[in-house]
Order: structure tokens, then sequence, then C-alpha cells
């Protein structure tokens, strides 16, 4: 696999000039020319790229997920992640139709400023590419006019540059949020049917005694089961219902407990290692944190 350490060494590789600033750079999609197709069958670069990109041609493979650019779509991609770009075309030599922005970040350039932390809590650098932003046009023309002047400052560098780009990520990445929170209710009626295909699968865990074998349901482990990442399903459902994927699945885990503690003998152990729990004790933690009473309290109320 190729790791591709530097912005100005990933510049080289698609035949592009050496960037204006070494630690962030706005380059054109059209003027890249993937020129060594051996090379991005497998690769990652240790800074993020957030890309606008329309009319590409070829397929890009993130995590187990393929997205084909023919409209256009935001993406987040942080370091370290393995990508693949998948088919490389004879066209990709000549980009053609292909138009938009790649912004490349190196964490050095956040340093000391607030994003440097808060660029690692944002979601959509974990999403799969499958999971991308889709925009309005309007949306576009505003993400693209941030782009735009992000390059435009990187053209010309003083000692105001690194405040004023700061600035305008701050703005790109809020737009981002606010973006993908329409995108969310937009896209409701495919969302319901997300949670209601998780409430099936977490039934179905329980009944088949999954817990027995695997224990308490993971996030990763849903999400894996409906084909999304763990943190767009999180971000989803929170969107949806105001509550994350962690806190779908105690809920569950606790209704479980309440129909085992009124409708069956078992102890309260038994139940906790029949949801899954390593320890009963955990167990009593979690229900008495939810419910304010203890799980012998609530079997109680029931005589």
């Amino acid at each position: 696999m190729k790791t591709i350490h530097s912005i100005t060494e990933f510049q080289r590789l698609v035949s592009l000039p050496d960037p204006l600033h070494p630690l962030i750079s706005v380059v054109e999609v059209a003027q890249m020319q993937f020129t060594a197709a051996e090379l991005w069958q497998q690769f990652s670069l240790d800074f993020y790229c957030v890309s606008l990109k329309k009319g590409v041609v070829g397929k890009v493979k993130y995590g187990q997920q393929y997205y084909d650019y023919d409209k256009g779509v935001m993406t987040f991609i942080a370091p370290k992640q393995i990508q693949l770009l998948d088919e490389p075309h004879p066209d990709m030599l000549n980009p053609g139709p292909a138009r938009g922005y790649a912004l490349l970040i190196h964490p050095d350039f956040l340093y000391g400023h607030p994003l440097a932390a808060a660029i690692k809590n944002f979601g959509f650098f974990s999403y799969a590419v499958n999971e991308a932003l889709h925009l309005s046009e309007k949306e576009e023309a505003y993400i693209a006019e941030v782009f735009r002047k992000i390059q435009e400052e990187c053209a010309h560098i003083d000692r105001h540059t690194q405040d004023i780009v700061l600035a305008q990520l701050d703005l790109l990445f809020n737009y981002s949020i606010r973006f993908y929170e329409r995108q969310f209710i937009t896209r409701k009626a495919v969302n319901h049917d997300v949670l209601t295909k998780m409430e099936q699968l977490l039934n179905t865990y329980f009944e088949q005694d999954e817990s027995l074998k695997q224990g308490l349901p993971t996030v990763e482990m849903v999400a894996g089961k409906l084909n999304l990442s763990p943190h767009y399903l999180s971000d989803m459902l929170r969107s949806l219902t105001g509550r994350s994927a962690q806190l779908h699945i105690q809920e569950k885990v606790i209704e479980k407990a309440k129909e085992y503690l009124s409708v069956t003998s078992l102890s309260v152990a038994e139940i906790a290692y029949q949801l899954g729990f390593e320890y009963p004790q955990s167990f009593n933690k979690m229900f008495k944190k939810k419910m304010n009473i203890s799980p012998l309290e609530y079997r109680q109320s029931f005589n």
C-alpha cells in the first residue's frame, strides 16, 4: 500500500505543481491526472482531504463500498484511511467534464487552533464513501465559494493567511454539518426504514440468544449489519430521534431486562448474562442509571 506523506508529494503524483503553502492546498479536479494506475489501487494520506466533485470518471472504494462520482457530492477523508481508486478509466488521463475541488489540509496547519481537536470529532470524516453528502445547486454554490476563497488566500501568503483560512475552514465544516442534517431530514422515509430494521435486528439478536454468544450488541455490529458506518448511523439516528445509536441499543437492553424481570423467575445475575453482560454489577449499574431503581426493586414492584 502506498502512503502519501505530504501535500507536495500528492500534487506531484497527480501531475500538479507544488503547493504554494506546504500544509494546505486547494486543487481543481479537472487538472488532476492519475497517470500511475497501480499506485492508486490502495493508498492512504497523512492529511485530510475534503472534496467537492462532479462528473469524475472511475470509482473510488472506501471500506467495502464503492462510489461513482456522476453527481456532485462532498466526501471527507481523514488521515490514514485506506482508499482504493477502482477501475481506472483511460479518460482519467484527460478527465474531460470532471470538475470540482479537493481541499488538502495537513494536521500541522491546525496546530494550536480549536479546529485541531474539533476536526477529530466531526462524524463525517468517518462516514463511508457511499454516505457522501449530496448537495443542492444552492448548497454546492456555497461550498464552491468557500473552496475558491481558500484557494485565493493560499495564492498570496502573509501573516494573516492562516487566520483567514482557518475561519473559512470553520465555515466550511459548519455548512457541512448543516447540509448533512438537511440530508438526514430529506431522506426521512429511508431513515425510518433503517430505524425499523435496527429494531428488528436487535429483537432477533436477543430472541436467538446471540447475546449469550457475542455479548452486548455494539454500534459497530449493528451498523455493519445495516451496511452503514457507525458514525453515520449514530448521526442519522440523532437527527431523526434525538438519540444516538448507543442510546437506542441501551434502551433495547433495558426493555428486554424489564421483560425478563417481570415475566420470568430468572435471577438478576442470570438475566445479566442472558443480555450479554460480562458482570452482573455492570447490568445493575446500567439499569439503575436508566430506571432510578435497581433490577431487584423493579421486580419487587410487581409483587
